[in-house]
């Protein structure tokens, strides 16, 4: 980037955006992970705290820009105005340097910058609550203050450069190292996983692959892992959807069979891989799948028979009858 312009760029979002350090500015102690996976290019952060709701002011991210986790005596603003910077072209250090430098508060504050190339920027204040620190690594890095132990980020990196997997199973194992040391002083409350696109698609409904919270729970980092294999079941079920749509009754069979196998007391799904059957003709497969979801909610027998006028299921009014008889 020319030299003169990135100066320009830093001046207007200095005199735009000047930090001030305010006494109200939430307490939101945490640990966090900004990381991209290399082969996919895809890009996440995520986040625990014994805060409630820590995923609303500590986790930011944009597909193809970057993403941030701003933290300590938390300033939100670091957010946004850390995308908007990265979007303009600055490095994540650039971009972070152009915003401690307006802040008051820095001394208090605990930034990590990561953008959709993992160049990664961090800030951890000389007056953020011990035990506190970081680590930068290639694609990563990992902050934690207000901790227990000051082992827990070391862990933490060791832990992601070492696990295989995709990038939400990588930042768990991550974040479940950071528990093992001890954590958070004060227990644990909330977290948080944000996962964009490192290429955004032009369409902003594609571009987020994952965003899951736990507001209040006794241990939010298990719970999040649950939510997050509930996501991976979920997002066979709508793949299934579409093939169903697009007429592909075997592909969507094999879509909702696979969310089925992830949750297999979950009912919808095992419902919908059932009306697959019947699409497939495969009726001695799906009445006793079928019998046992109306024995449980009768429901799901209602709803079959307005399958027919909206032309997800297509079978004959006699079958549908008996279908109904179960």
């Amino acid at each position: 980037m020319n030299k003169v312009f990135l100066f320009i760029i830093i001046l207007s979002f200095q005199s735009m955006y000047s930090q001030m350090y305010k006494q109200s500015e939430p307490f939101t102690h945490t640990y966090s992970i900004v990381a991209r996976d290399s082969v996919t290019g895809d890009i996440g952060v995520a986040v625990q705290s014994h805060w409630f709701s820590v995923g609303t002011t500590v986790t930011y991210g944009k597909a193809g820009v970057g993403v941030v986790a701003t933290q300590s005596l938390v300033n939100p603003s670091y957010g946004p105005k850390g995308l908007a910077l990265m979007e303009q072209g600055l490095s994540p250090q650039q971009a972070l340097d152009a915003l401690i430098a307006n802040d008051e508060g820095k001394m208090y504050r605990q930034v990590a910058f990561l953008n959709a190339n993992g160049d990664v920027a961090t800030h951890t204040g000389n007056l953020c609550i011990e035990a506190a620190g970081h680590r930068q690594g290639k694609n990563f890095s990992v902050q934690a203050n207000m901790m227990l132990k000051n082992t827990v980020w070391d862990a933490m990196a060791d832990t992601f450069e070492n696990t295989q997997g995709s990038l939400s199973e990588r930042i768990m194992a991550a974040m479940k190292a950071a528990q093992s040391e001890k954590g958070d002083i004060r227990g644990k409350q909330s977290a948080a996983i944000l996962i964009v696109k490192g290429e955004a698609t032009g369409n902003s409904w594609e571009d987020t692959i994952m965003d899951l919270r736990v507001e209040d729970h006794e241990n939010p980092v298990a719970e999040l892992e649950r939510l997050i294999e509930m996501h991976k079941a979920y997002d066979f079920m709508n793949k299934g959807d579409l093939a169903m749509e697009a007429g592909d009754s075997k592909l969507a069979e094999n879509m909702y069979l696979n969310a089925q196998q992830l949750f297999p007391e979950n009912l919808e799904m095992q419902y919908w891989y059932a009306i697959n059957l019947l699409n497939n003709r495969q009726f001695e497969k799906a009445f006793p799948i079928l019998k046992s979801i109306f024995k449980q909610d009768e429901n799901w027998r209602e709803l079959t028979a307005r399958l027919m006028k909206s032309k997800l299921l297509a079978i004959s009014e006699e079958e549908l009858k008996q279908i109904l008889k179960l």
